[in-house]
Parts: C-alpha cells; sequence; structure tokens
C-alpha cells in the first residue's frame, strides 16, 4: 500500500499483519481520488474506520488542511500514528480512539464540519447506516461536502438517509463506493 500522489507520493504505509483491518485496495484509492480530486485542496477531511489512515494521508499528501482519523481498533490506531509519524503529518491530524458513533459525538461537541468524508468500515455488520444518520443529525458535512461509503456489494444501502442523499456508486469487483452529499 503507497501514497499515490502528492508530497509524499510513493511512499509506502505500513500494513496490518491480521486479516481484521482491511485497507483500501490501490486501484480502488486511484480511482476514488480521480473523481474527488478537484475537492482534496485545502479541504478538512474525516477518515472514520480509518483503519491504517491510508485514505486520509491520501488527501494530506493532495494538499488538504486537516484530517481527522477515528477508530476503535488498537492495532489500526497504532499502524495510523506510525504512518502519520513517517509521512510527516502529525501535525495536521487529529486521532481520535472511538467507535464511529463516539467519535462523531466528540466532533459533534466541538463543532466540527468536513468537507470530505470516508468511512470504510468492517463489511456487511450494518455499521454504515447508523454512521450516516449521526453524521446527518450532528451536522458533520460542510452544505458542498461528500461522503464516500466503501462496502461490500451485498450491502444494500438505501438512497436517502436523513438528510444524506446517494448521488453516485462506482462498483470494483466486490466493492462499492456510494458517494452521498447534504439535501435538504
Amino acid at each position: 500500500m503507497r501514497v499515490i500522489s502528492g508530497s509524499v507520493k510513493g511512499h509506502r504505509l505500513k500494513t496490518p499483519k491480521s486479516t481484521d483491518i482491511r485497507p483500501t485496495s490501490d486501484r480502488v484509492k486511484e480511482s476514488i481520488f480521480n473523481i474527488i480530486n478537484n475537492k482534496v485542496l485545502d479541504s478538512f477531511v474525516l477518515d472514520l474506520f480509518c483503519g491504517t489512515g491510508s485514505l486520509g494521508i491520501e488527501c494530506l499528501s493532495r494538499g488538504a488542511n486537516m484530517c481527522t482519523f477515528v477508530d476503535n481498533g488498537k492495532e489500526s490506531i497504532n499502524l495510523l500514528r506510525e504512518n502519520l509519524k513517517n509521512t510527516k503529518f502529525t501535525d495536521k491530524s487529529e486521532v481520535i480512539f472511538a467507535d464511529a458513533i463516539g467519535g462523531i459525538n466528540k466532533l459533534s461537541v466541538k463543532r466540527d464540519r468536513f468537507d470530505i468524508i470516508f468511512m470504510d468500515p468492517p463489511y456487511l455488520k450494518n455499521l454504515i447506516v447508523p454512521a450516516l444518520e449521526e453524521i446527518s443529525k450532528r451536522e458533520l458535512l460542510e452544505e458542498d461536502g461528500i461522503i464516500l461509503v466503501e462496502h461490500d456489494i451485498k450491502d444494500i444501502l438505501p438512497e436517502k438517509v436523513e438528510n444524506l442523499v446517494r448521488y453516485r456508486e462506482k462498483k470494483y469487483g466486490n466493492t462499492n463506493i456510494s458517494f452521498y452529499e447534504w439535501s435538504e
């Protein structure tokens, strides 16, 4: 796994030894960033269920202002911190050790809002809709922001969750990326 573009292009990221963490493949990551590249520069990013932090680190490499990483796995947080240190992005990062809902609630108290939110939860665990509901209720997404949800093709997501509407979906083998945006 590597950083595809930007200031630390080509940098190899540390990956897990266990199979509990499933990093986004370079092929899927490259396709995602081809789609959203014009939104990354100067953005504020939330990498929810961040694992090794590869999506958020890619944003920082491409010029995002700040990325907040949330995960509840000790191995994930340790790998993330190593990857942030090795890429020298610790000063542009916030790391929250919590489950997704707990992290969302902490960010809500601080009134943080994000231009890009990545969600890459464990597949087929019914974690996506509750997280989207909380993001909407807590108004964590900027009005012109986007949410990208990586999920198994067997995970059928609703077109609308609270004030969030799916506007695009891309399939990559057994993986889908669903794109949500704010809607009144």
